[in-house]
């Protein structure tokens, strides 16, 4: 018959020679989920200055909408107001739509800058964690 190697044991001393340094992950992990927090406060402050003015613009909108329900004397004057509440329709579109895109700007940028700050601690750790394994394996090696 044939026996089978057991190869427990040799994964287990491969994996024995190499420096894993727990801490590391652990600080991984609170480096992410400090990113997480900081990324998710960034959308939920843009997701909040959204409904505000989602909101002022519904409000602003029904208020108009109130001179047009009105009664009026004569057929032209619903004309009137009707053309009227279009044209300032569409001059209010236009600026809460550019409110919108300062806020998306504004989400975007504080976004990149987060990124960015992240990508340099993470190289930074990275190359410390690195000379770290790279001084305690050379250690072992002499």
């Amino acid at each position: 018959m044939t026996n089978t190697q057991d190869f427990t044991k040799v994964l287990k001393d491969v994996a024995g020679t190499f420096n894993v340094d727990t801490a590391a992950f652990g600080d991984a992990f609170k480096s992410t989920a400090t990113l997480n927090e900081k990324l998710s406060g960034v959308a939920l402050t843009a997701a909040e200055q959204s409904a505000a003015i989602s909101n002022k613009w519904t409000t602003d909108t029904l208020a108009k909408l109130a001179s047009i329900s009105a009664a009026k004397a004569e057929p032209t004057e619903y004309a009137n107001a009707i053309s009227e509440f279009a044209t300032v329709s569409a001059q209010v579109a236009s600026e809460y739509l550019s409110a919108y895109t300062d806020i998306a700007k504004r989400a975007q940028m504080e976004t990149v800058e987060l990124l960015m700050a992240a990508g340099k601690d993470i190289s930074e750790e990275a190359t410390t964690a690195v000379k770290k394994a790279s001084t305690k394996t050379t250690k072992k090696a002499s």
